[in-house]
């Protein structure tokens, strides 16, 4: 993920590249760097430099680096010719490379080749069955083409593989959550959370997907889930604290008549109430009205 810092100094760059205040080189080490997609602007400022031979040579063994770069904004672009002559130009280089080899495939995906994209990929998983990027390129490529349960089924097989890919979990558990899996999403939650348990995208997530499916036991461990949430925000989630709110309502709907151990302390969701009201004072005062007529209609 990209810091707020490390946004402003390539912002910075690229008004400064666009302004013809030169830089264009360090602006495309900067977009590699930080593994971000500014195709437009990488394939623009690639070919100024690919272009002129003395810029070129200059750039000495990273010239490579660059043809790779463009290849793939120039196919993210539409501007299948030019990524075309630069994998040409990495073959010439580098005739038996696996690395190039996968830029085959993608430009044949961009074509929409995709059976010939597939021997492509299925050939060099082959000779590296370990190959990430092309067990993710399948996973894309069956995506594109509408085969969700395809691209879940190779989302699957990799994980099996990479159990530590924290992007590949929450691609997956997206989804299920999209076909309404949701058991299955919890359980990719679940994997994040014990990997990455400082992070409150994924106890939110959590939590929504255990709210969704209900029941008692999923209500209050959602609520649970918001209320840890709001712990690693510093109290500052809008969503968690609401999440409190709607999980103290409807366990408060499911639990009438158990037992006393069933119901819910009140505390939590008052101050999590308290809190909704105080930030909408603050940032949307307008709105006031219709968050406490809510909140009264929850029965909290």
């Amino acid at each position: 993920m990209v810091s707020k810092t490390e946004e402003t100094q390539l912002n910075r760059l690229e008004n400064q590249v666009d302004n013809g205040g030169g830089g264009a080189w360090e602006y495309l080490c900067l977009v590699r760097k930080l593994k971000v997609r500014r195709s437009e602007k990488v394939l623009k400022y690639g070919l100024s430099i690919l272009n002129d031979p003395k810029k070129r040579s200059a750039l000495g063994p990273e010239e490579w680096t660059l043809y790779e770069q463009v290849a793939i904004a120039a196919m993210d672009c539409q501007c299948l010719n030019v990524a075309k002559d630069c994998i040409k130009a990495l073959l010439k280089k580098f005739p038996e490379s696996k690395r190039v080899g996968r830029l085959e495939g993608m430009l044949l995906e961009a074509k929409g080749l995709w059976a010939e994209a597939e021997k492509v990929y299925s050939s060099l998983l082959e000779d590296n069955p370990l190959d990430q990027v092309i067990h993710k390129r399948k996973v894309a490529m069956a995506k594109a083409q509408g085969n969700i349960s395809g691209a879940i089924e190779s989302l699957n097989k990799y994980l099996e593989i990479f159990m530590a890919d924290h992007d590949a979990w929450r691609e997956l558990a997206e989804i299920y959550v999209s076909l309404q899996m949701y058991k299955q999403a919890a359980f990719c939650y679940e994997e994040l959370i014990l990997s990455q348990p400082t992070v409150p995208l994924y106890h939110l997530a959590y939590a929504d997907v255990l709210y969704t499916l209900g029941g008692l036991e999923n209500l209050q461990t959602s609520k649970k889930y918001y209320a840890s949430t709001i712990d690693l925000t510093g109290g500052k989630n809008t969503r968690a604290l609401l999440g409190v709110c709607l999980c103290t309502s409807a366990i408060g709907q499911v639990s009438k008549g158990r037992n006393k151990e069933d119901k819910e302390s009140p505390e939590l969701q008052s101050l999590a109430a308290k809190a909704l009201e105080k930030e909408y004072r603050q940032k949307a005062d307008d709105k006031l009205g219709l968050l406490t007529s809510a909140l009264r209609s929850l029965k909290i």
